[in-house]
């Protein structure tokens, strides 16, 4: 046994537990903290400039690989309060990390010291767990108990807050004696597997929906080898965007009422069976229940039990982690191949991959300003297949999501649920902290960009080199476009003329200005031919200044993207593609033989 304090004791925990990096601000009640990382070692560290940003970091570092613990440190009283946000998308979209606070001594708890809050009750409805330790031995064990929360069941965020004196208190404590405990996930059974099988095999036209939670079990692989031995096309959700490679034969779209593809809603609509596997039925993917569910059975696979009938209730629910499943439902899937049972279902992936071949949306304008369409467009000739994109809210990822291409899971790094502005700077930079091997190219709107824009100088500090594409329209786009609705425009306008930029020709913010006094490197467009190049100059800068470089796009003022209140009711404000040059980057466009007239892709959609 060595004698230790109690802090040290957390440090080596987090070390055994696989915790190499953390994200945070020093403080005084987290001092102790921050003295044990620099005696111990062995964890660096990644000073943020705001302890939200430092939390989506922490969140960005989770996302990239299977496995990971993004760490998140702060102080006591607000640095606590500003991790709530990154608390909350995580435990939305199941991610864990682990958030820590300092805290007033024990005997000052109850007397309103100076930044004593009762952070555990503020952050327990966005955390799997959250505990204040009031008594030293019990640190370590605390750490032990976090690490199995936040990877047991479904995942998801812990916090443990620390007074200042359990943090130096001295306990006896022996590392070599410490094992992580065994985690707790529920798996499927072969009776399971065996009546999803005959669910499916009653099916004309199935389909696999493949959530976030099949990346969260490393199970992508598991997911393409059983729809290609089934023959069943797969339909990710936003959260599992990449599980299957966007230009495979059996990936057939997205669906929903925004990030979502013209034939994938289509092909939703046509189906009469639809398992799905580690996703939740959020409702910017199914819209009304009722249009979604109507004439066809449902499969439920998901990991926590309560998610099974929250939305509505299937055919069939099944408790279980995605990788089980999809291990027993192949197992059972290769015997039935074996024995000839397996439906031949060519006949309708062929009519899905149809319905991709020829139902797009126009990428290719030459307008001035720049549409944001040819935008992406742009984009896919420039970044290949191994991309990773970081996006989190707004017309720009709505519109990344429709007309952008991801091959490979994790490399669609996204806030599903939460969707808080700010969040896409400090999560690219997690995510290049993760990987730095990575090609990161971030995506955002001039307002999502502003929200926490000095975190770019964390980049500049640790050379943490990404692309970062920002669309300005000097609007609050997605939210202008909501206001249609109420007939008005209303505080929605982020224009005005730049004395200092007057360039900018009403554009407000100068990005360039900001990010270049923040350390970065950036550059600006504002003509369609300019993108490609400059997008090529913004990779010959990561390679030479190694820090992050932002190519900001100046688009037109207003464009209405493509969303709807109903996956069969999608508006589309824009001019649809009816030859390849109309989009050019679309997958599997065939300008020889377009097979859906207007009127009958208008007929697939109801």
């Amino acid at each position: 046994m060595s004698k230790m304090r109690a802090i040290e004791a957390a440090v080596l925990v987090m070390r055994r537990e696989g915790v190499d990096t953390a994200f945070g601000i020093p403080g005084a009640a987290i001092n102790p903290l921050y003295s044990a990382l620099q005696k111990v070692g062995g964890i660096d560290h990644v000073l943020a400039r705001h302890v939200e940003g430092a939390s989506h970091m922490a969140e960005g570092y989770t996302r990239t690989k299977a496995g990971n613990i993004g760490v998140c440190i702060g102080t006591s009283g607000p640095a606590g309060t500003d991790m709530v946000t990154g608390l909350y998308s995580a435990s939305a979209d199941s991610i864990p990390i682990l958030c820590i606070t300092g805290q007033a001594p024990r005997a000052r708890l109850h007397k309103e010291d100076f930044q004593a809050v009762d952070i555990t009750s503020i952050v327990k409805p966005v955390t799997k767990w959250a505990t204040t330790v009031l008594e030293p031995g019990q640190v370590p064990y605390a750490f032990q108990k976090a690490f199995y929360e936040m990877r047991s069941g479904r995942p998801g965020p812990v916090l443990i807050d620390l007074p200042f004196d359990v943090q130096m208190a001295e306990i006896e404590f022996d590392i070599d004696a410490y094992q992580p405990l065994p985690l707790a996930k529920p798996a499927a059974t072969r009776l399971q597997a065996e009546k999803v099988l005959a669910l499916l095999d009653q099916a004309e036209r199935p389909l696999l929906v493949a959530g976030g939670g099949v990346i969260n079990a490393d199970a992508s692989e598991l997911l393409v080898e059983f729809a290609e031995l089934t023959g069943i096309p797969v339909i990710p959700t936003l959260m599992g965007w990449g599980t299957i490679p966007d230009d495979h034969p059996q990936m057939v779209g997205m669906v929903g009422l925004q990030t979502s593809h013209r034939y994938g809603n289509a092909t939703l609509l046509k189906s009469d069976t639809v398992l799905g596997i580690g996703n939740r039925w959020a409702n910017r993917h199914t819209g009304s229940v009722d249009v979604y569910t109507e004439g066809r059975k449902f499969i439920h696979v998901d990991i926590e039990p309560t998610q099974i009938g929250r939305v509505f209730t299937p055919d069939l629910g099944i408790v279980s982690d995605a990788g089980s499943a999809l291990t027993v439902l192949l197992e059972v899937a290769r015997e039935w191949q074996t024995a000839g049972k397996l439906k031949d279902r060519s006949a309708w992936l062929h009519d899905c991959q149809q319905r991709k071949a020829s139902l797009h949306r126009k990428t290719h304008f030459d307008n001035v300003p720049v549409k944001p369409q040819r935008v992406y467009e742009e984009m896919n000739q420039v970044f290949g297949k191994d991309t990773c994109y970081v996006s989190t809210i707004g017309l720009s990822q709505i519109a990344g999501a429709q007309f952008l291409h991801v091959y490979k899971p994790r490399h669609w790094i996204n806030c599903g649920q939460a969707g808080p502005l700010g969040w896409t700077i400090p999560a690219a930079l997690g995510v290049v902290k993760a990987d730095p091997n990575r090609q990161v190219v971030a995506l955002s709107g001039d307002y999502d960009f502003q929200f926490m824009i000095e975190e770019l100088a964390v980049g500049a500090q640790f050379n943490l080199p990404y692309i970062h594409v920002v669309v300005n329209n000097s609007y609050l786009g997605l939210i202008r476009q909501a206001q249609r609705g109420f007939d008005m425009d209303y505080c929605v306008q982020l224009s005005f003329d730049n004395l200092n930029a007057p360039e900018l020709n009403g554009y407000g913010v100068d990005h360039v200005a900001v990010a270049e006094g923040l350390g970065c490197k950036a550059l600006r467009v504002f003509e369609p031919k300019d993108i490609q190049p400059a997008l090529r100059q913004a990779q010959e800068m990561l390679q030479t200044f190694k820090v992050p470089v932002v190519v900001e796009i100046i688009l037109e003022r207003v464009t209405n993207i493509s969303m709807g209140t109903e996956i069969n009711a999608v508006n589309e404000f824009e001019d649809l593609a009816l030859v390849g040059n109309d989009a050019p980057t679309a997958i599997s466009l065939l300008d020889c033989c377009l097979l859906y007239t207007s009127d009958a892709a208008d007929d697939s959609l109801r």
